[in-house]
């Protein structure tokens, strides 16, 4: 089946490739993230979360952004980890700061990105995008901490679940803990998997019907390729361990659009926006959604303004 407009062309089998291709790509690492959780929840004890992190409220926020380099997830499963570290007493303002932070400076984003832009001012590149994605998960996480946690979560996210408390005792042996585990990872995957098929079938939509050729004018204007870049990114909802190769072959882009691509996709693509469903209102989602697009843009922006050598 196929509709064509100067501006729409629907084809089924380039919706059907495109929505298994983010299906088969995100999926594996849902179901880790799914799988980091339900560990989380039997065996990370909440003491020993309230020690990893400074007391100071400041310094916990940025310690949290840089605990994706120890517990490295990508966009496509960090919800549910996020969400069981937040019912283990994780501050709000910490899980959003880890949650925005952990698919930029996973290691293997890190190394991705510097394979992927070999040649074009790799070390730039990737300096640039994890100090800038940090930054910005910093700073939306210092700005949450002067907002209470009901106008931020999903009502009831922090309630406890009492149908686990048995499990937790001493007398517990290796196998039930375990079993324990699975089945909080399954209740989890199966919360937040219904909000990635969504936002899998919205990005394979708008990719593969508007007129991909309306975006390339855009490119000789930095503001505006910063602007579709992000735009373009939102809409494709590439993994951030993948999304630097797609961002390199964007040669007729400017340098500074690459970077916004590449830091706003993590954080805000097509995908999170339902994701982030299972966790967060939704009017802070959409708070979110405007506030990383005007800063991440502006900041982009600037620098290309600043002409490095790109």
């Amino acid at each position: 089946m196929i509709l064509c407009t100067a501006w729409f062309h629907f084809s089924f089998s380039d919706f059907q490739y495109a929505f298994l291709s983010i299906l088969l790509e995100g999926l594996p690492f849902l179901l880790g993230g799914a799988i980091l959780s339900g560990l989380l929840e039997e065996f990370l004890p909440q003491s020993l979360m309230t020690q990893l992190l400074p007391k100071k409220p400041r310094a916990a926020i940025i310690v949290s952004g840089l605990l994706g380099v120890i517990f490295p997830v990508c966009e496509c499963g960090i919800v549910p980890v996020v969400r069981r570290l937040l019912k283990k007493g994780l501050p709000v303002s910490c899980g959003v700061t880890y949650m925005l932070a952990a698919p930029i400076v996973n290691p293997l984003v890190i190394l991705s990105t510097l394979a992927a832009f070999r040649g074009q001012g790799a070390w730039e590149m990737t300096i640039l995008r994890f100090g800038l994605g940090l930054s910005v998960a910093i700073l939306a996480g210092w700005i949450v901490s002067f907002c209470a946690p009901f106008s931020i979560l999903r009502p009831g996210l922090l309630a406890p679940e009492h149908d686990h408390d048995h499990h937790h005792g001493v007398s517990g042996g290796m196998v039930d803990r375990l079993q324990n585990a699975a089945l909080v990872a399954t209740k989890d995957f199966l919360d937040v998997a219904v909000y990635f098929v969504i936002g899998a079938a919205a990005a394979s939509l708008f990719s593969t019907a508007v007129n991909q050729e309306i975006i390339l004018p855009l490119a000789a204007n930095p503001p505006l390729a910063i602007v579709s870049l992000m735009g373009l990114a939102s809409v494709l909802s590439v993994c951030s361990t993948t999304d630097a190769f797609i961002a390199a072959t964007l040669t007729t882009f400017p340098m500074a659009a690459k970077l916004a691509f590449l830091v706003f996709g993590p954080m805000l693509d097509f995908k999170l926006l339902f994701l982030y469903g299972a966790a967060f209102s939704k009017q802070f989602i959409i708070l979110l959604a405007l506030g990383l697009f005007l800063v991440i843009g502006l900041l982009c922006w600037r620098l290309s303004a600043l002409n490095l050598a790109w």
